[in-house]
């Protein structure tokens, strides 16, 4: 057929997919009804994933019975909830998280200088003392998670700050 000067015609096999399409892409294309979260793509008021490739599967969710009743519902019940993945909620560090940490490893810094046991800090008078007096005193875990978990980052400050000083 190449002889002659016509062509093949043109496969019918091609994928009709958008490639370079990312999530983000659709939600500024179709606005408030979707959003996007840690490269994913989520019906905000479905709280169900979409496939972002596919304009007509996203069509076609928009246009479904279930997605016009629960966005009635969702209208109806005025919050904006949206879904979010687990890794981005994961990694997302509250003020009281960092607070907590900050105590116990201050609590465990002043243990270490004053010469007091870190298991005075499983006596009863002691947890009510912290839990009553100390914001975030409650959250003072047990002597041995503090040996496993905080005593090493106390002990390879310190050597940091020993090792600085006799420079």
């Amino acid at each position: 057929m190449e002889r002659f000067g016509v062509k093949s015609p043109p496969s019918r096999n091609r994928s009709k997919t958008a490639l370079y399409v990312t999530p983000q892409d659709r939600v500024t294309e179709f606005g408030s009804e979707l959003h996007e979260d840690g490269g994913k793509l989520f019906c905000t008021s479905c709280n169900v994933v979409l496939n972002h490739v596919r304009k007509s599967a996203i069509n076609d969710h928009l246009k479904s019975k279930t997605h016009t009743k629960r966005k009635a519902e969702f209208e109806e019940q005025n919050i904006r909830k949206k879904q979010r993945t687990l890794t981005a909620s994961l990694q997302c560090n509250s003020t009281a998280q960092t607070e907590k940490t900050s105590v116990i490893q201050d609590f465990v810094k002043m243990c270490l200088e004053a010469n007091i046991p870190l298991e005075k800090a499983d006596h009863p008078s002691v947890r009510a003392f912290l839990s009553r007096y100390v914001k975030n005193g409650s959250s003072i875990p047990k002597s041995d998670q503090l040996r496993k978990a905080y005593l090493p980052d106390g002990y390879d400050n310190e050597n940091q700050l020993i090792n600085t000083e006799d420079r």
